[in-house]
């Protein structure tokens, strides 16, 4: 008779569960996500996000939302990537476009693969006009003028042209004559060319998104008719003086003083050799030598009757005026206002009748002096070498430095009868008369 082996009892269940431990166990499934509400929505973006409920009995290594413009996006469409894990988590959607439909999951990932939570969907806004304000018009000529505009929004869509608009008739658009300025928001500067003088303008600045173009407030001017000859005092004696290049100039005593009652014009130094001349903005204000230039660079235009513009460097030569003439010091320049009655009227007793030449209203101008001082505006380099200001402001350039990098001036304006003492950065462009010796 064989023996037989018996299992003890406790073993038998120990085997048992063993057994049952591995046969028993689940597979993975992908996790249970459900999808939050959409909030913050804007043009071109928005908020969601999910809550992790259910690993599905593996770790969770990915989640987030997805989204489309079809229904049951997957993360093969756009998403976001919110870290890992169960539990809650905060999705922000960007770059959308404006006025669209989309649709969104949360997803949650793990082994086992992409569990997706119910479907949510929005609207991104629409996107709206810019808003655009229109910059004054200044340094009218007879043919130009600068103007601008600030775009402030950009309706929710990028901003792809602004600029502005002119026309002879009210309310221009961009089928009339226009500017283009850049693209964005924010200020810019216009430069209108191309008028004919003596004519009324309508402006308007405007700014294109993809809603469409907006337009700012009407500005409106008329440009100075063509440049009719200086008005001199008829009351007073004048004398002539002649320069180097052959210009002669009407003078006039004021008080002790004899002065040119026009704007220099020479091209060449009082000893014969040239000035050199620049047209090219950037390189003018980086000049830290002698130069002059014509307004606008139209010396057909502008040279008859508001001379030259010099730069302070040509000024220091002492080699500007006719033999015999020299640019005035400050002392002088006070000497000839005192005359006059002071800053606070001497600007109207110097300034040229009428409007021919400098803008309306012309506050104060009786010319008694016989100055006859005009409008010529300046190159300026806080304009990035460009002209302005002609028919508005007259500069006059001293002969003294205020401090290393200033040279002192006289300035005039269209709308006042006073005079200022000033001082303006060297390589500026600025009108330049001559006292005698």
């Amino acid at each position: 008779m064989k023996p037989t082996f018996k299992i003890p009892g406790f073993l038998i269940l120990i085997i048992f569960a063993t057994l049952c431990l591995t046969s028993c166990k689940k597979d993975p499934v992908p996790p249970v996500v459900t999808t939050e509400s959409i909030a913050g929505i804007t043009q071109t973006t928005a908020t969601s996000g999910g809550n992790v409920t259910d690993d599905g009995g593996a770790e969770v290594t990915a989640r987030g939302v997805c989204w489309n413009t079809s229904e049951n996006p997957t993360v093969s469409n756009s998403k976001t990537s919110d870290g890992a894990g169960m539990g809650t988590f905060t999705s922000s959607l960007a770059q959308l476009t404006p006025g669209t439909k989309y649709y969104v999951r949360a997803y949650a990932t793990n082994e086992a693969g992409t569990g997706y939570g119910n479907q949510q969907s929005f609207n991104t806004g629409e996107v709206l006009l810019a808003t655009v304000t229109t910059a004054d018009i200044t340094s009218p000529t007879q043919t130009s003028a600068v103007s601008g505009g600030n775009v402030t929004s950009d309706g929710g869509g990028t901003i792809t042209a602004r600029g502005v608009c002119w026309s002879t008739n009210q309310n221009p658009t961009v089928a009339d004559s226009k500017t283009t300025d850049g693209s964005g928001t924010g200020s810019f500067t216009s430069n209108l060319t191309g008028l004919t003088a003596g004519t009324a303008y309508y402006v308007r600045a405007y700014a294109t998104n993809s809603a469409g173009t907006a337009y700012g407030s009407q500005e409106d001017f008329t440009t100075p008719s063509a440049l009719g000859a200086i008005v001199f005092n008829p009351a007073l004696t004048y004398g002539t003086v002649s320069d180097i290049d052959g210009n002669t100039y009407k003078t006039i005593q004021i008080g002790t003083q004899t002065w040119m009652a026009e704007n220099l014009k020479t091209t060449k130094y009082k000893d014969g050799i040239q000035i050199p001349t620049e047209t090219d903005n950037t390189a003018w204000i980086n000049l830290a030598s002698p130069a002059y230039c014509w307004y606008n660079n139209d010396a057909t235009t502008f040279k008859n009757v508001y001379g030259a513009l010099y730069n302070w460097f040509a000024v220091q030569t002492g080699k500007l005026c006719p033999a015999g003439w020299h640019v005035p010091d400050n002392d002088e320049f006070i000497e000839f206002v005192t005359f006059l009655g002071g800053l606070s009227v001497a600007g109207g007793k110097l300034k040229e009748t009428g409007t021919s030449h400098w803008l309306s209203p012309n506050t104060g101008a009786t010319n008694e002096s016989g100055f006859t001082a005009l409008p010529g505006g300046r190159r300026s380099i806080i304009t990035n070498g460009t002209f302005v200001t002609m028919g508005e402001i007259g500069f006059y350039w001293s002969a003294d430095e205020d401090e290393i990098v200033y040279g002192g001036i006289g300035i005039l304006h269209y709308n006042s009868a006073e005079i200022e003492g000033d001082a303006y950065s060297k390589p500026n462009g600025m009108s330049v008369r001559c006292i005698k010796d």
